[in-house]
């Protein structure tokens, strides 16, 4: 799958993730959704939490950033494996609108721990670990939005598919509903667009499986990631930050090891024909330049049954970077709106 999905990139580039505050913002506001809601010792909003496994007990770090009892957004982050430091962007954009957020490093991720454990790599596992988050969080029908984006995409959707009654909207970015129908966009779409002399050692490293070959990110980061993961000239420093902490055992047990094509623990998942169960409002976000199909991703948006389509015409994989302004002014939007009571959003 893309190497969102994965990518051990490690590139020492910097991009500024800047926006100026609205004018408009008021004070009264602005000290409400700042205003500690911790006991004791403050620490910065952070809370680690025990999550009950078949393996036992381990923690999980989470943080908070603001403060509000109706809009609050938890980040499901992509890979598997990376972390949650790629959505520091958003401190940028969801304060100006009141809308509370919470990092989160799933179990294997980030801060959290690693069981370095095979068997603990399971979507299902996931869900019942993201759930346990909501309830040590206290995130309710009346407040809780999930956004999940790339991998993050699979498991927001299949939290909500079994627990979509704990939530008050559903954000899937940049990820399909289908790992078949991602595989079919990748060898008819994406690869053909590779210049045919790239493409042909692509699939030469590939079928000997020779993935460590330095050779395979050479190729991959100008012909490939430029185009469908990121289209800045320089890559921002929280997202190579993030995506240089890979758990690459997580990643390879559930994606497996090809940037074009899953072959892990993912590769029969597909939930296109359950999307028409979803009754809770969904917003389905993709790139014109995704590694996803962006067509069926504006689907997604039309099958279910309350759902918003936002596709960034500027924007790849990471349109949060890319396409920024398209992105989260109409995340933000569309977040408001449902807090107003609106289940189809126009943006």
């Amino acid at each position: 799958m893309n190497r969102f999905l994965s990518f051990p990139i490690v590139m020492l580039l910097t991009a500024a993730c800047n926006t100026q505050p609205k004018p408009e913002t008021a004070t009264a506001p602005a000290a409400s959704y700042f205003q500690s809601q911790e006991t004791g010792v403050q620490d910065g909003g952070v809370q680690v939490i025990p999550i009950s496994t078949p393996k036992g007990t381990f923690k999980v770090w989470t943080k908070r950033f603001g403060n509000n009892p109706k809009m609050k957004v938890l980040l499901l982050n992509g890979g598997p494996g990376a972390t949650h430091e790629y959505f520091e962007c958003m401190e940028n954009f969801l304060p100006q609108e009141g809308i509370e957020f919470i990092y989160y490093d799933q179990l294997g991720c980030g801060n959290s721990d690693n069981p370095k454990d095979t068997a603990m790599w399971s979507l299902p596992r996931y869900v019942e670990e993201v759930e346990q988050v909501r309830k040590a969080l206290n995130l309710t029908k009346d407040n809780f939005y999930l956004l999940g984006h790339s991998w993050g995409g699979i498991l927001a959707a299949e939290y909500a598919f079994k627990y979509q009654q704990n939530l008050k909207g559903l954000v899937i970015s940049n990820m399909m509903m289908s790992i078949p129908a991602y595989n079919k966009y990748a060898d008819e779409v994406l690869a053909p667009q590779l210049k045919p002399e790239v493409l042909a050692e692509i699939r030469q490293i590939e079928a000997k499986k020779d993935f460590a070959n330095p050779r395979y990110m050479q190729l991959l980061e100008p012909n490939f990631y430029a185009e469908h993961l990121c289209r800045l000239p320089e890559l921002p420093e929280p997202m190579t930050r993030s995506l240089g902490k890979t758990n690459q055992s997580l990643y390879v047990t559930m994606q497996g090891p090809s940037e074009f094509g899953a072959s892990g623990k993912l590769l029969h998942w597909d939930r296109t024909p359950d999307l028409p169960k979803l009754s809770v409002p969904v917003l389905s976000i993709g790139g014109k330049y995704d590694t996803m199909d962006p067509e069926h991703m504006r689907r997604i948006a039309s099958q279910v049954q309350n759902g918003t389509a936002l596709i960034c015409p500027n924007g790849s994989h990471m349109s949060l970077y890319d396409d920024q302004q398209t992105y989260m002014s109409g995340l933000t939007k569309w977040i408001v709106s449902v807090n107003k009571g609106e289940k189809k959003v126009a943006l």
